[in-house]
C-alpha cells in the first residue's frame, strides 16, 4: 500500500484548539484525542514559564503527499519547534483492515494504493483498533478467537467528521476506545480479519483496525519460545 502513517501530536492542552484548526484547514479529518500529563520537573517548568504539564495527545492519519504541508503549518502557525510547545511524529502503517476502512482514514487526502508493505525481519506487529467506547470486549473476543493473547485499552474522544458519519456510519464526535494488540506478524491478518468480520463497521462496535511494525520486544518471552518451538517442528 502507499505510504499512510499514524500522526501523533502531543501539545499543551491550551494549544489543542490551534492544532485542530490546522488539521481542519488541511482537511485532516480523522482525529482522536486522549489526555495525558508531561513529566517535566517543577524546576524545568519554572525555567520555561509553564504552569502545567497537562497534555493533549492527538492521533490522526496522514498520507505521504499531505504530511509536508501539515509539517510546515505546525512549524509556522503552531511554532511547534519552540521548546515546550509540543511534538509531532509519524509512524508508517504496514496495513489497514479493509478498503472501506482505508477510505475512511484517508478521505480527502491525495492517495494512490499500492501493495501492503512489511518491514523486513519484523516478527511482531502492533494492531491498533478504534471502536465505540464500551465495545472493547467484542473486539477482544474476536481477536482472541484468532489467536491474540490480550490487549490494552485507552479512552479517547473523536472530533467532528460529518462526512464520515454520513458515508461510513461512524461518528467520531463521541467517546472511543483505542485497543493495542501485539501480534505475531504471520497471524496479524487473521486477527484483523476476525475483528473486521465480528466487530467491524457493520456491527455496534464500529471497529476499524490497522497495524504498525514492531522492531523488537521485551516481556513476550513465553510467546517467543512458542514461536521458536513451532519453527523447529
Amino acid at each position: 500500500m502507499d505510504s499512510v502513517s499514524l500522526l501523533i501530536a502531543i501539545v499543551a492542552r491550551n494549544r489543542l484548539s490551534q492544532l485542530l484548526e490546522i488539521y481542519q484547514e488541511q482537511k485532516l479529518e480523522v482525529n482522536l484525542i486522549a489526555l495525558g500529563y508531561g513529566t517535566a520537573t517543577h524546576a524545568t517548568l519554572n525555567m520555561l514559564g509553564l504552569d502545567s504539564t497537562e497534555k493533549a495527545v492527538c492521533f490522526s492519519f496522514v498520507t505521504a503527499g499531505k504530511w509536508p504541508a501539515i509539517k510546515r503549518d505546525l512549524r509556522q502557525k503552531l511554532r511547534i519547534d519552540i521548546p515546550a510547545t509540543g511534538i509531532a511524529f509519524t509512524v508508517p502503517l504496514s496495513s489497514i483492515g479493509g478498503k472501506r476502512e482505508l477510505a475512511f482514514l484517508t478521505q480527502e487526502q491525495p492517495f494512490e494504493r499500492k501493495e501492503e508493505s512489511v518491514m523486513q525481519g519484523t516478527k511482531r506487529e502492533l494492531i491498533m483498533v478504534i471502536c465505540n467506547q464500551g465495545y472493547s470486549e467484542p473486539v477482544m473476543d474476536a481477536a482472541r478467537e484468532a489467536g491474540a493473547a490480550g490487549g490494552t485499552v485507552i479512552h479517547a474522544r473523536g472530533t467532528g467528521m460529518k462526512s464520515a458519519e454520513q458515508f461510513f456510519g461512524v461518528s467520531l464526535a463521541s467517546e472511543k476506545d483505542i485497543i493495542y494488540i501485539v501480534s505475531a506478524t504471520n497471524n496479524k491478518n487473521h486477527i484483523m480479519s476476525s475483528i473486521m468480520e465480528k466487530a467491524g463497521l457493520e456491527t455496534s462496535s464500529k471497529a476499524i483496525c490497522f497495524s504498525l511494525p514492531v522492531t523488537d520486544t521485551a516481556g513476550l518471552r513465553l510467546l517467543e519460545e512458542e514461536d521458536e518451538l513451532s519453527e523447529t517442528h
